[in-house]
């Protein structure tokens, strides 16, 4: 479907990045700006203190009638130019005001500072295969509440023939964190009620499946509502491995986060083959 900015303008403002957004604001603030100047000049307005044949005085003219600035060395001399003059403060009032609240919009906008793992790794858990991925709260401040879905996504053949887009929702061991300070590591237990459960590498490959993390919580410093979101492709899990601590304990027997070795992984020394689990 073609992307129509001006049916979702609100949407392209907010999520557009900031040299671009300052690059469209600026191309507007001219356009509007070289218009108006040039009504002038088509409609042989009087300007009080702008010297003929001058465009660009006009312009300066209308920058300062567009911002409600007016220094006092121009001005309407004229009924034709009080008209265009008030139709552009009109018009400059309304971009301001949606100028500010779009720039506003995009300072305040709630954005999780949450990171996930590179890679997901299945490792053993009570004896069991789980698959698991680190999340960690890159701010100060805590994350409180965090609800966690870890979902199955996969293409199959549906009843018809075509092809569909399948979720199969996998429960973690705890999917409720109240409160997220540093990193914590979901965990999904595959035993026969795991939808990976009976499926193989090559078969999770062909159906183009993927793993979705979603998480919701709450900041605790603007008590502002968080999303943010993981996937993984299954040529990112690796089986046998576990996750690095990344919790030190440095030499006044205080607790330490090392971010560093957020994303390391390593063999995981409890881990069996299913053969090995059998016997």
């Amino acid at each position: 479907m073609s992307d129509s900015l001006w049916t979702d303008l609100y949407h392209h403002t907010i999520t557009v990045s900031w040299p671009l957004f300052m690059v469209w604001s600026a191309a507007l603030y001219i356009t509007v700006n070289v218009v108006f100047a040039g009504l002038y000049d088509l409609c042989d307005v009087h300007i009080a203190g702008a010297r003929a044949g001058h465009f660009a005085d006009l312009i300066f003219f209308s920058v300062q009638t567009f911002s409600t600035v007016g220094y006092g060395t121009m001005a309407p001399a004229s009924a034709g130019a009080n008209v265009l003059a008030s139709i552009e403060v009109l018009g400059g009032m309304m971009i301001n005001a949606l100028t500010t609240g779009a720039v506003f919009a995009r300072f305040a906008r709630p954005r999780a500072r949450l990171i996930f793992s590179q890679q997901a790794v299945i490792s053993a858990e009570h004896g069991m295969p789980a698959l698991c991925v680190r999340v960690a709260n890159c701010r100060r401040s805590a994350v409180l509440s965090l609800d966690v879905e870890l979902t199955l996504s996969r293409l199959v053949m549906g009843e018809n023939g075509h092809p569909v887009r399948r979720f199969e929702s996998m429960s973690l061991l705890q999917s409720h964190i109240p409160l997220l300070r540093f990193a914590f590591v979901l965990a999904h237990v595959i035993d026969e009620k795991s939808p990976l459960y009976e499926l193989n590498h090559d078969e999770l490959e062909r159906e183009e499946a993927e793993i979705l993390v979603t998480v919701t919580g709450t900041d605790e410093a603007t008590g502002q509502n968080v999303l943010a979101r993981g996937s993984y492709r299954f040529e990112h899990v690796l089986n046998g491995h576990r996750f690095v601590d990344i919790i030190d304990v440095d030499a006044n027997g205080r607790l330490a986060v090392n971010y560093g070795r957020f994303h390391d992984i390593e063999q995981d020394q409890l881990w069996k083959t299913p053969e090995e689990r059998v016997a």
